[in-house]
């Protein structure tokens, strides 16, 4: 979780809101990266499908299959969705995303009957440093209202 916190703050210096995934095979780590929205115009490039695709790319297959992946915020639908197609084996989350979230909160993606491929998933890793990015990241962009 700590490369992924890495990849949360240098997310956050560009601008991107802080969040952070990593994966992690048998022989460490494959792939790793932050929110990538606002640079690449790409309402998709959320932390966890970056990391997706380089890992599957790295590997050269579609599926990841007994891996692991960490993130700092709750996968949203969509990249819950992902991380199920993908067939990532162990989900790790710091913190939980009652807006947007799509595992713990909203649709829960994995509880549902359409859904193929459920990882295990284990939440509130490093959740406080977790929430502490991103509190402060959105704290720093509020205007005061008059």
């Amino acid at each position: 979780m700590k490369i992924a916190l890495a990849e949360a703050r240098s997310a956050a210096e560009r601008g991107e809101v802080p969040v952070g995934a990593v994966i992690v095979g048998p022989d460490g780590v494959i792939a790793q990266a932050g929110n990538r929205t606002r640079e690449l115009n790409d309402p998709t490039a959320h932390a966890e499908m970056l990391a997706i695709r380089a890992a599957c790319a790295a590997l050269g297959q579609e599926r990841l299959t007994g891996f692991d992946l960490y993130v700092t915020l709750e996968p949203c639908p969509m990249c819950a969705a992902a991380i199920s197609n993908a067939r990532i084996a162990r989900l790790y989350y710091g913190a939980a995303d009652p807006k947007s979230g799509g595992v713990g909160q909203g649709p829960r993606v994995f509880s549902h009957p359409q859904c193929h491929h459920k990882p295990e998933v284990y939440d509130r890793i490093a959740a406080r440093e977790s929430e502490d990015l991103l509190m402060d990241f959105f704290a720093a962009r509020r205007v005061p209202v008059k």
